[in-house]
């Protein structure tokens, strides 16, 4: 009875995920099918066919040789990549510090570190911008410089709870046998880390990947336009080329959904490493 009673609860709670992960999937498998239909089938009597009627790939042709959409994977994958490995390495030691070392104003720190993550793009775009016309820095890859405030925040919160969940112990037996602090660093903290580290590179990846604001305003060019800026611009004067935004969206999505299936099970235990406290 026990278990027929929890196997009618249970089923309720299903249906409730089931429908939850359907309504999450749905938008992708949408945009997937949308990518196939012509102009006047996306707003005809056929929009709502799940299977297009007339198939076609002139949307791809379009976003990959006549938009030159690869141009902007390129764009977005320097960028992106440039960022994480310098917001790594700056919220490594900046949170091991953070972690290791006794301070007044510990905890005022680490909140305002978290205060920063918490301001709107828009008020840092302009000051920004002026800095970036000053240095003549406008329309090149320095843009990165400035994506650290939208994923510099949210690294040393995550690699801070990673560097408290290791014993301070083993650092001290590393200076009892002779190593240094770097040689300890390097040997024994990191390599222990190492999980959070991956799993914070890969969500900064993603951050950064994504981004829109900070380049539109810094890159007029559209020689340095990322993925999300390239696709803004997928329209006319009078329509929005929605058959070839849905291309370009399939084909950009692909990078990203490739490291997160590879590397899922590095993802998943670099956020749950650092979650129980021992």
């Amino acid at each position: 009875m026990k278990f027929s009673s929890n196997k009618k609860i249970m089923i309720p709670f299903a249906l409730i995920i089931i429908l939850f992960l359907f309504a999450m999937v749905f938008p992708f498998i949408w945009i997937f099918i949308t990518s196939f239909k012509s102009s006047g089938e996306i707003f005809g009597t056929g929009a709502f066919n799940i299977i297009p009627e007339s198939p076609t790939l002139s949307n791809y042709v379009n976003v990959l040789f006549e938009k030159n959409i690869l141009k902007a994977v390129f764009n977005s994958f320097i960028v992106a990549t440039t960022t994480t490995v310098y917001v790594i390495l700056v919220a490594t030691f900046c949170s091991y510090a953070i972690s290791r070392f006794d301070f007044k104003g510990k905890s005022v720190l680490l909140g305002l570190v978290l205060a920063v993550s918490m301001f709107p793009q828009m008020i840092i775009t302009g000051p920004v911008y002026n800095l970036f016309y000053q240095f003549d820095w406008l329309n090149s890859y320095f843009v990165v410089l400035p994506y650290s405030t939208i994923t510099l925040p949210m690294a040393v919160w995550i690699l801070v709870t990673h560097f408290n969940q290791i014993p301070l112990a083993l650092e001290e037996s590393a200076t009892i046998d002779g190593a240094t602090r770097i040689q300890t660093l390097v040997k024994i903290v990191f390599p222990l880390a190492a999980p959070g580290v991956f799993t914070t590179a890969i969500i900064t990846f993603i951050a950064a990947w994504n981004e829109f604001l900070l380049t539109i305003t810094l890159n007029s060019n559209s020689s340095y336009h990322t993925v999300p800026v390239a696709i803004s611009f997928l329209r006319t004067q009078f329509s929005i080329l929605w058959g070839e935004v849905a291309a370009a969206t399939a084909v950009v999505t692909v990078p990203t959904l490739i490291i997160v299936l590879v590397f899922q099970k590095q993802i998943v235990s670099g956020l749950t490493s650092g979650g129980v406290k021992e």
